[in-house]
């Protein structure tokens, strides 16, 4: 496989008192959308954005998505949440997520996206489109 330029983006997080559970702390389903900040961020930073995806015939479903919880937010804190690509051979995006406590710099939780490329009648590709292998070759690091 090709080798890649490590692919970064962070995105801070204003831990909102809507994000927070009745034990004041983050509601875990709120660290999936923290996950998405940062994808979200990847894309418009790489051009890799889902409009850039669909525009190019395609969509990208969630398959498979995994958090670990290691510290609590709370509300009135700031979180720093990164996105990492992970490149692969097969027509899917990979992406590893951490997510900061700002002020502590403790880890709070980390995590894994994966998705996948369909066409846009929802048909699994499996080969990656041409976009996204052109948009790969732009980020390869020359040997």
């Amino acid at each position: 496989m090709a080798q890649y330029r490590e692919l970064r983006t962070e995105k801070e997080i204003d831990i909102r008192f809507s994000d927070v559970d009745s034990m004041k702390i983050v509601w875990h389903g709120n660290y999936i959308k923290y996950f998405e900040d940062a994808r979200e961020a990847f894309g418009a930073r790489y051009g890799l954005g889902y409009l850039d995806i669909y525009a190019a015939g395609c969509y990208v479903p969630l398959v498979d998505i995994s958090v670990k919880f290691l510290h609590p937010l709370t509300f009135g804190r700031k979180a720093a949440v990164s996105a990492v690509w992970r490149p692969c051979d097969a027509a899917k995006l990979v992406f590893d997520y951490e997510i900061k406590d700002m002020e502590t710099g403790v880890m709070a939780a980390t995590g894994r996206s994966v998705q996948v490329f369909t066409d846009l009648e929802n048909r699994l590709l499996w080969a990656a489109p041409e976009f996204f292998e052109n948009w790969k070759k732009k980020w390869t690091v020359e040997q």
